[in-house]
């Protein structure tokens, strides 16, 4: 092709020119021929050099991939870190010391510390700072630290599987139990400020949370499935608290089915065996939700959880709770929740019930404003029912990497 370029501009040159302008030119286009060869070897040798050092590359990358004491690229993984914060100002009908030593008969003799909104006036209820990050090619592992006036309290840490077969998945550490819909869930992620009345009645007012193991297994089915056991160490005092040795036994059933392309169920079974000072604890739970979908940001979703106790030494109890929220926007939501404790033991009290309404706005997807009215009728203060009113507005902050709720 070089050839012919050259012949064909000779030849024009030699029909234009004479004899010494046709030498003259030919030896510029042979100087000209040079240079150009000179070139493509060059492009040559740096195309093979770049092909070498691609293949290089790809050898070590595929050596390093097989062998298991290979050093891991670690700053490949940094962890993502979130600083949460939660506050709120309240209004209620009964004072701080009061409020403090109430009573839900035959549920609760004594509160014992309150962690969230303890106090008429200003409440700064806690900062939580959350650690997650992919330690190595086989564990993740995350954290959530309470940060207190006293220092660090460790509310969960634990460390995940990331590739076990047949879809099971290993949880080790401490962390919060996954069944039902509300207890794996941070208290800034519940749709209400406070615990439902028969979470906090048997496991406390930040729900059942514990060292222990998990194991999860998702089936291989069209529709979700997924079954898990935990055992753990039963160090929680209000249904357990025997920890001579792990004493506490959890398995659940999840599922969902999609009614509708626009209408989504979700039901799961609980049951827990443990150990209490006094013998043991059977606790049976069902949880019921739909969802409906209006558009990306609007939704209608109704919540009900059950949980039904046997516990030796008090006797056989249960409650229940329902709420409904609808998110009209993305920033705008509302809902409504009632709570009940049914059955109780003795002649004690069977008609505890609880009423709340709450409006949210969110500016934005890390922050929140919560107006809420609670109307109480569970609880006893001096030997007798005292129907509480609060009313609350609370500001929730979530800075930095924050991992995505539960659907």
């Amino acid at each position: 092709m070089k050839k012919s370029v050259v012949c064909s501009l000779f030849t024009a040159a030699a029909l234009f020119a004479g004899s010494d302008e046709v030498e003259r030119l030919k030896t510029q286009m042979h100087q000209q021929q040079q240079m150009i060869e000179k070139l493509l070897h060059r492009v040559d040798e740096l195309e093979n050099r770049n092909k070498k050092a691609q293949e290089q590359e790809l050898n070590i990358r595929i050596e390093t991939s097989g062998s298991r004491s290979a050093s891991f690229a670690q700053q490949a993984f940094l962890p993502d870190i979130a600083l949460i914060a939660n506050m709120a100002a309240v209004g209620r009908n009964v004072g701080n010391e009061v409020y403090e030593n109430y009573k839900i008969p035959g549920f609760i003799g004594n509160p014992g510390e309150i962690p969230f909104n303890p106090k008429r006036g200003f409440n700064l209820n806690y900062g939580e700072l959350e650690i997650s990050s992919t330690a190595d090619p086989y564990f993740d592992v995350a954290a959530a630290l309470h940060i207190e006036k006293e220092g660090l309290h460790i509310g969960e840490l634990f460390v995940t599987t990331r590739a076990l077969p047949y879809n099971l998945r290993l949880k080790a550490g401490k962390f919060k139990s996954e069944f039902g819909r509300i207890n794996p869930k941070h208290q800034h992620a519940w749709n209400f400020s406070s615990i439902p009345l028969v979470f906090e009645s048997f496991f406390g007012p930040g729900g059942l949370g514990d060292e222990g193991v998990q194991i999860q297994w998702n089936l291989p089915t069209e529709n979700y499935w997924m079954a898990g056991f935990e055992a753990m160490q039963g160090g929680n005092g209000r249904s357990f608290g025997n920890t001579d040795t792990n004493n506490l036994f959890i398995g659940y059933l999840k599922s969902s089915y999609d009614i509708t392309d626009t209408n989504t169920l979700l039901a799961g079974v609980t049951y827990m065996h443990g150990k209490n000072p006094a013998g043991n604890t059977d606790i049976v739970g069902a949880d019921l939700t739909l969802k409906s979908f209006f558009g990306s940001y609007s939704a209608l979703t109704w919540q009900n959880e059950l949980l039904w106790r046997d516990k030796d030494g008090t006797g056989k109890q249960a409650g229940l709770y329902s709420e409904l929220i609808y998110d009209y926007n993305q920033n705008w939501a509302g809902g409504i929740r009632y709570d009940t404790l049914f059955k109780n033991i003795g002649n004690e009290p069977d008609d505890l019930e609880r009423y709340m309404v709450m409006m949210q706005y969110k500016p934005f997807e890390f922050s929140k404003l919560r107006l809420q009215y609670t109307y109480d009728r569970s609880k006893w203060i001096d030997g007798e029912r005292k129907d509480i009113h609060e009313i609350l507005l609370g500001l929730t902050i979530e800075a930095g990497a924050h991992g995505a709720h539960a659907f």
